[in-house]
């Protein structure tokens, strides 16, 4: 009678493994791999359209000497300055604040603030226009309380263009960063909050010192998300700004959409595009270093 070989059956079972995973890694490989590395070789090239030359450390240079993409780049670290805090900041407040059990219509509450994450892009950037209109509903109503004496051009004027922009994106994704929170703080025992609340804690000392704290990880993850995408920020942009191009003036122009233009909109520049992209990793790669930096545990 003949026996297995000693390892036959693993190696059966092994094979049996890759051709379950085979098909995943083929897909990852040529849509998420192959891509990368051909935009990495691409970066070494420069022209336009299909008159490209090698370049070298060309395109790198020539990303100092670019006043376009000076002003992109200014525009997105802006943008990710101001609106991210901003976001994280009024997403914990709101959390906070839905979590309490003696609030009533919690429920409503939640779906109410989570709902502009879901909502149709184009549909909100419709309704922006519209609100934010020289005559629109915005304009009108700071009248009427008589914070501003004449309508703000939100479209036309750089200062309020990018504060649209931040407007927007604080408005669509808050509400996705509080569902986390919410999340997070259903597991934080309440026994906490109400001994601090008996030895006479006020209410934003245990949301300093209490809740805070405890949902540091949440928070350095909702931080990393929302870096990554303010900083490849381009749907707002797009469609909120003059004509879709960043106006006025370049004001609300990202690095996103830079590479659109340079892409799609002027004669197409590849090898300078794909340069542009890969500041975008660098950009991402070092503001997630330096939040897990600070957010690391001290001895």
């Amino acid at each position: 009678m003949e026996t297995a070989r000693p390892g036959g059956l693993k190696r059966y079972y092994d094979v049996n493994e890759w051709l379950f995973v085979g098909p995943a890694l083929a897909l990852i490989a040529l849509f998420m791999l192959y891509p990368i590395a051909y935009s990495l070789y691409l970066s070494a090239f420069s022209g336009k359209g299909m008159m490209v030359k090698f370049a070298g450390f060309g395109n790198i240079i020539r990303l100092t000497k670019d006043p376009v993409f000076i002003t992109a780049l200014t525009n997105t670290i802006t943008f990710f300055v101001i609106q991210v805090p901003i976001m994280i900041t009024l997403a914990l407040i709101l959390a906070s604040l839905l979590n309490n059990p003696r609030l009533k219509f919690s429920g409503f509450f939640r779906t109410a603030i989570f709902l502009p994450c879901v909502s149709s892009l184009v549909a909100y950037s419709v309704l922006f226009k519209s609100m934010f209109a020289l005559d629109g509903v915005v304009n009108s109503a700071l009248e009427t309380i008589g914070i501003i004496s004449e309508p703000i051009s939100w479209f036309t004027e750089p200062f309020w263009a990018k504060t649209l922009i931040i407007i927007a994106l604080t408005w669509r994704w808050t509400g996705y960063n509080m569902i986390f929170y919410l999340a997070a703080l259903q597991n934080i025992d309440r026994s906490i909050y109400e001994a601090a609340r008996i030895d006479g804690v006020p209410a934003w000392a245990r949301f300093v010192y209490i809740t805070v704290p405890m949902l540091k990880p949440v928070i350095l993850f909702t931080t990393v998300i929302s870096t990554i995408g303010t900083i490849q920020l381009f749907d707002e942009v797009y469609n909120l700004s003059a004509e879709g191009k960043g106006g006025p003036a370049d004001s609300t122009l990202t690095l996103s959409l830079y590479i659109y233009n340079l892409t799609f909109r002027y004669m197409p520049s590849f090898g300078y595009a794909a340069t542009v992209s890969y500041v975008i990793v660098v950009l991402v790669a070092l503001l997630s270093l330096l939040q897990f930096y600070v957010a690391r545990e001290r001895r």
